[in-house]
C-alpha cells in the first residue's frame, strides 16, 4: 500500500527534516545498481570515493583513518592493517593472514556457507578484541549481523568482491540527496516515460492460477491472476508473468499452493533489523561526511545536514546500527540515554553542543538474516508455477542483503520472463 517506488530505500519528512529510512551505501564494485542509476538519471545525485577511505572514531584516541594505497590487491590494503592502532602489531599481523586465507574460500561450497564466521575466525588466531574491533566493522554494515553468527560464505564474498580481488573495488559511493529523490521518484518517472502503467497505494492479497494459458502475442489474459485492493475496493490483474519483489514474508505469502515446498523453504528464513538514530545538533560536531566507531555502540554515523535540509547553523548526524537486535525492543528514551553519551564521547565537540532533535527509525526486518545455512534456502528466480519469477535482495544472488543484490535479481527474474517469451 505504499504510495512510493523504493522498497526499503526511501524518504520521509518530519517536521521539515528529510529523514532516509537507512543508511544505504554502495561500493565501486556494485556495477549492476551504478547501472541502474545511470538508466534513471540519478548517477549524479550520487558521490563516490576516488580511493578508500573510513575515517575512524575511538573514544579516548585522535581520529584515524583507514585507507587503502595506490598498489595492486590485495596489497593496497597492506598499509592501512599495518597502521590500525586498535590492533597490537602480532593481531594486525594475524589479521592480515586471516584474510590471505579468507581469499582463498569458495563462497559457493555449501560447507563454507553452514559455518559461522566466528567459528572460522577463531580457529585463524582471531580474539574476541580483533573480531570486535576489526572484523565486525566490515562484516557488521554488509551482512546485518555480527561477524560472530554470520555466515562464512556470505562474510568471505564480502570481503573477497568489496576488497581483495580488485584495489579500488571497495572504493565507498554515498547517496548526496534523499533516497527517494535517487531511486524513488526518478524510477517512477523513467517506468512512465517507457510507457509502463504504475499502481501506487495498491496491496496484493494473492497470486493464482487461473487456467487461462493464452499467449502474449494473441491473448490478453493470462495463466496467472494477482488478487489486491486499492481503496478499499478488490481488483484482479491478469498476466502471462508475474515477478513477486517483495520482502520475503511477505511474498511467501503469496504464494500459490503449487508452490508449497518453496514457500516452506522461504519462511525458514530469518530476518535481522536495522535501526537509525536521527540526531540534530546546534552546532557542528562531526568534520568527516562519515565515520566508523571503535570501542562504542555507535557503528557507523554520516553527516546528513545538507541532505536533510537541516536549519543553517546545525548539523544533522544520522547513526545506523546494524543487527539491532537489541535495540529494536528498547523505547526512544533509552536508545536517547544510551547514545546521547556515547556521542560526546566519540565526539568532543558533541560535549558541549545542544541536541535539538533525537528520533529514531526502525526496520525489524530490514533484511535477511544472513546466518550458517542460508544460502540453501536462498531461492533463484525460477519457481515451480509457470510464469511466477521471484525477485528480491534475499532471493540467490550471491551478494547479502544489499542494494547490489536487489538490481541483480530484478535483472535475473526479468531475463527469465523475456526468455520464456523469446
Amino acid at each position: 500500500m505504499r504510495p512510493r517506488l523504493g522498497g526499503a530505500a526511501y524518504s520521509v519528512e518530519r517536521d521539515g527534516l528529510t529523514v532516509d529510512n537507512g543508511q544505504h551505501v554502495f561500493l565501486r564494485c556494485c556495477e549492476a545498481y551504478r547501472g541502474l542509476l545511470q538508466r534513471i538519471g540519478s548517477e549524479g545525485r550520487v558521490r563516490l570515493q576516488s580511493r578508500l577511505e573510513i575515517p575512524l572514531l575511538r573514544p579516548g584516541s585522535p581520529p584515524s583513518v583507514l585507507r587503502r594505497n595506490g598498489l595492486p590487491a590485495p596489497l593496497h590494503l597492506a598499509g592501512a592493517l599495518l597502521r590500525f592502532q586498535a590492533l597490537t602489531l602480532p593481531q594486525r599481523l594475524r589479521a592480515a593472514s586471516a584474510m590471505r586465507a579468507l581469499s582463498k574460500l569458495d563462497p559457493a561450497d555449501p560447507e563454507v556457507d553452514g559455518i559461522a564466521m566466528g567459528r572460522w575466525l577463531e580457529a585463524h588466531g582471531q580474539s574476541e578484541e580483533a573480531v570486535r574491533r576489526l572484523w565486525d566493522l566490515l562484516v557488521l554494515p554488509t551482512v546485518n549481523v555480527h561477524a560472530s553468527e554470520a555466515s562464512l560464505a556470505l562474510s568471505a564474498f564480502v570481503f573477497q568482491k568489496g576488497l581483495l580481488e580488485s584495489p579500488d573495488a571497495g572504493d565507498i559511493g554515498f547517496h548526496a540527496v534523499p533516497l527517494s529523490e535517487t531511486i524513488g521518484e526518478p524510477a517512477l518517472r523513467a517506468l512512465r516515460r517507457a510507457g509502463v502503467e504504475v499502481r501506487l497505494r495498491w496491496r496484493a492479497a494473492a497470486i493464482v492460477e487461473n487456467g487461462v494459458p493464452g499467449d502474449i502475442e494473441g491473448s490478453a489474459a493470462g495463466r496467472l491472476e494477482v488478487r489486491g485492493s486499492a481503496g478499499g475496493s478488490e481488483e484482479a490483474v491478469r498476466a502471462h508473468a508475474v515477478i513477486l519483489a517483495l520482502p520475503h514474508l511477505r511474498a511467501a505469502a503469496l504464494l500459490p499452493e503449487a508452490a508449497s515446498e518453496l514457500r516452506r523453504g522461504i519462511e525458514s528464513i530469518g530476518v535481522s533489523p536495522i535501526v537509525n538514530l536521527h540526531v540534530l545538533y546546534d552546532r557542528r560536531v562531526l568534520y568527516q561526511p562519515f565515520a566508523a566507531g571503535i570501542d562504542t555502540p555507535v557503528q557507523y554515523l554520516f553527516d546528513r545536514t545538507v541532505a536533510g535540509g537541516a536549519p543553517t547553523g546545525t548539523q544533522y548526524l544520522a547513526v545506523s546500527l546494524s543487527g539491532a537486535d537489541e535495540e529494536m525492543s528498547m523505547s526512544p528514551g533509552q536508545l536517547r540515554e544510551r547514545y546521547e553519551p556515547e556521542l560526546a564521547r566519540l565526539l568532543p565537540k558533541a560535549r558541549d553542543a545542544k541536541i535539538e532533535r533525537f528520533e529514531l527509525t526502525r526496520e525489524h526486518a530490514a533484511t535477511f538474516r544472513a546466518v550458517p545455512g542460508v544460502g540453501k534456502l536462498r531461492p533463484g528466480p525460477v519457481t515451480p508455477v509457470p510464469g511466477l519469477l521471484l525477485a528480491g535482495a534475499w532471493t540467490d544472488t550471491g551478494w547479502p542483503a544489499t542494494m547490489e543484490g536487489a538490481v541483480l535479481s530484478g535483472n535475473a527474474a526479468a531475463e527469465e520472463v523475456l526468455r520464456a517469451h523469446g
